[in-house]
């Protein structure tokens, strides 16, 4: 029998967060709703992540009224949030009773899936959120942040999958936010996953680097069940591989895909003269939108390389990007090696940023750092010299 495999679609969430810092407004996704709803999408990530920050520092939008909007159209097809456990969807912890009401009103209010995340792959940062996801009946999908350091291998990985379906996962994804995934690295990880856990497996990359379809079509032949991609308009560079390519070609490798391709060429005809209008009004720099395949080296997720460029541009500091971006694989081995991803990217971004522009490393720290190196967000993949802990927090109590 040919194999099922389930596209979710980033156009409303991931694909504009990568591209341009989370920056879409939804009547820019109004007139396509409907017709989404018709494509035959395994979901739709619509919510989360970014979304809800940007909505009310940026947009001037109600982001329950934005989700509540999306719901009245979107009603056949799951729409799926990014959550970033005891995080929520914000840069720091909150007490487990205010994430279980979160979790609730979000299902309440649309939330189908929830892909839950922490920054650090510590699973006790995953646990009131999980817990909270399961008593609404909603899919909780676990998530492992990929990255790459001597820390993390395969046998890492699988500890890690293996843990989470014991807590109760309903699917796992791996979150390759960087586009660092290699289409052998990406075969090697599903199969070993395969070994250990029967929930289904997702696989999330971005195009940053310029491999992601290549290790779309690995990792499915290793065994993966769903993908994430964009569509075209918003595709490529820092977003996801283009849904109607790979559509396409999964097709013609013999897969079995629900997509409608004919109904998503209106839509994507829409997004392309909302896409123009962001590049023109330089909401969306057009130097996202292609791959630098440096980002196997600085492991940048897209998300992360707009907001940076977007904080340089307000600076007035863009001539100090390359630089930046070089500082930043040097933060991330200072702090023990974190994934990332919110909100450690936007803490490494931050600290690089402001060691480039101030002229001398750690003359100025973020408290998000300070308290991160006091234990305040879990434990790193791998200590921390404490030389370095005891420079930017002297001699404070370290949790943990």
């Amino acid at each position: 029998m040919t194999r099922k495999i389930g596209i979710t679609d980033t156009i409303l969430r991931d694909a504009h967060q990568s591209l341009m810092a989370t920056r879409m407004r939804i009547e820019d996704m109004l007139p396509v709703l409907d017709q989404l709803d018709e494509a035959g999408f395994a979901s739709l990530e619509c919510w989360g992540g970014a979304t809800f920050d940007a909505c009310i520092r940026f947009l001037d939008e109600d982001p329950w009224d934005r989700l509540r909007t999306l719901k009245k159209h979107l009603k056949k097809t799951p729409l799926q949030m990014l959550l970033r456990g005891q995080n929520i969807l914000g840069y720091r912890h909150y007490a487990d009773d205010v994430v279980e009401k979160f979790v609730e009103k979000s299902a309440e209010n649309g939330i189908d899936i929830f892909r839950i995340f922490d920054a650090l792959n510590d699973v006790r940062n995953l646990e009131a959120s999980l817990n909270a996801v399961k008593k609404t009946g909603k899919e909780a999908q676990m998530t492992i942040c990929y990255t790459i350091s001597d820390a993390h291998t395969i046998d890492y990985y699988k500890e890690l999958a293996a843990k989470m379906q014991e807590m109760g996962a309903d699917s796992i994804c791996v979150k390759d936010m960087a586009g660092i995934l290699t289409p052998a690295r990406g075969i090697e990880l599903v199969r070993a996953l395969k070994e250990v856990i029967t929930v289904p497996i997702v696989v999330h990359t971005h195009c940053t680097s310029g491999i992601a379809q290549l290790t779309y079509q690995a990792v499915i032949e290793a065994g993966a069940d769903r993908i994430d991609t964009a569509l075209s308009p918003l595709s490529e560079g820092t977003s996801q591989p283009p849904t109607e390519s790979l559509v396409i070609a999964l097709r013609e490798l013999g897969y079995d895909i629900s997509v409608d391709l004919a109904k998503l060429e209106p839509i994507a005809d829409h997004f392309r003269v909302i896409k123009d209008k962001y590049i023109k009004d330089g909401t969306l720099n057009p130097k996202m939108l292609t791959p630098d395949p440096r980002a196997l080296l600085y492991q940048v997720p897209g998300g992360m390389l707009s907001n940076m460029y977007s904080q340089l541009t307000q600076a007035g500091a863009t001539d100090k990007y390359e630089e930046v971006l070089k500082e930043v694989p040097k933060v991330r081995a200072d702090l023990g090696y974190p994934p990332l991803v919110t909100p450690m990217s936007q803490m490494v971004g931050t600290q690089a940023t402001m060691n480039v522009l101030t002229g001398q490393r750690y003359k100025v720290v973020s408290n998000e750092v300070k308290s991160y190196l006091l234990g305040s967000y879990g434990q790193s993949p791998v200590p921390i010299q404490e030389s370095f802990r005891r420079s930017i927090i002297g001699d404070q109590e370290v949790i943990s």
